[in-house]
């Protein structure tokens, strides 16, 4: 099938990335603020991660890093991150493509992105989507009548 360069999950979720690169973006040239702090959550499996062996060999699939006081040397490039942390007093560099990041939280202000996965071959149609079978209805009834529905983009994903 042709891929259809209007994919929209992928679309918001690249533009919901933006969000993670804006605020770090904004840590990195001014601190953090107030009480917010970061809780990154990451594939340490995908290709571009950068981390000592060691903490590799800790964390072999994913790892939850926390900005809040203790980190160093926060650096923004438009597709990935690094931070150095201190792990049992020792300082690591890490480097982390904004693409492996899963969930994105600043628990301060109760804000959390959560990302879902994409494999290289995950090509969707329109077609596709139009002929999958339609979400369950979200919404309540009242009075016999239907509210607005809020339909989750995981109804439209494949698993």
């Amino acid at each position: 099938m042709n891929e259809d360069p209007l994919r929209y999950e992928q679309l918001i979720e690249n533009a919901l990335r933006g969000v993670v690169r804006k605020a770090l973006t904004i840590v990195a040239e001014k601190g953090l603020p107030g009480t917010h702090h970061f809780h990154i959550t990451f594939r340490t499996d995908h290709p571009g991660v950068e981390m000592p062996p060691d903490l590799k060999a800790q964390y072999p699939e994913e790892m939850t890093i926390v900005l809040q006081h203790m980190f160093w040397d926060l650096a923004v490039d438009p597709d990935r991150f690094g931070v150095t942390l201190a792990f049992n007093s020792v300082h690591r560099r890490l480097v982390v493509p904004f693409e492996a990041v899963q969930i994105f939280q600043d628990q301060s202000v109760g804000f959390v992105l959560q990302f879902q996965e994409h494999d290289e071959g995950d090509d969707e149609s329109v077609e596709d989507l139009a002929s999958a079978p339609e979400p369950a209805a979200e919404g309540r009834e009242q009075d016999g009548e239907q509210e607005d529905n809020v339909v989750p983009l995981d109804s439209f994903r494949k698993t």
